[in-house]
């Protein structure tokens, strides 16, 4: 390590400074709004106006609906959890993503019966799965097979 490389710590250092202040500060008299014009004065537009002009995110179409209370909850089917893992496994949320099943967390992970259709599955693996959730049928084949369904808090 040499003088040269040192840095200081990430986050440490803001970019903000007081403007206006002189001109030893580096940043005085115009206080980095240049000379005249709408933009240097009090009450400049807003981000975004265009002189009047219809603006950008006015011009475009508004299309469908965000819920901002939505959660993102990651579903994986038994059938699924069967055909990859061991009779006897530990199946939890880190083990899903060992295995590729999930790829991200989200809000948390539900276990799905993982019926395809009119086929049912039929559950001969005893597994202990841990998740945020379960689906009642889920729940009740894990059982039934002999493992047991561990509901985890987020």
């Amino acid at each position: 390590m040499e003088l040269s490389n040192l840095r200081p710590a990430a986050g440490s250092t803001k970019n903000d400074f007081r403007r206006g202040r002189g001109h030893g500060s580096g940043n005085g008299k115009t206080a980095g709004f240049g000379h005249k014009g709408q933009k240097a004065r009090s009450g400049r537009p807003r981000a975004g106006f265009e002189g009047g002009q219809m603006p950008l995110y006015r011009r475009l179409p508004k299309r469908g609906f965000n819920n901002y209370n939505s959660k993102d909850i990651v579903t994986v089917s038994l059938a699924r959890i069967n055909d990859k893992f061991d009779d006897g496994a530990v199946v939890d949320v880190q083990a899903l993503l060992d295995a590729k099943l999930i790829d991200h967390v989200g809000d948390g992970v539900k276990i799905l019966s993982g019926d395809k259709g009119n086929e049912k599955l039929d559950l001969q693996k005893k597994f202990t799965v841990k998740a945020n959730k379960f689906s009642a049928s889920a729940k009740e084949k894990i059982e039934n097979a002999g493992g047991t369904a561990e509901v985890i808090e987020k």
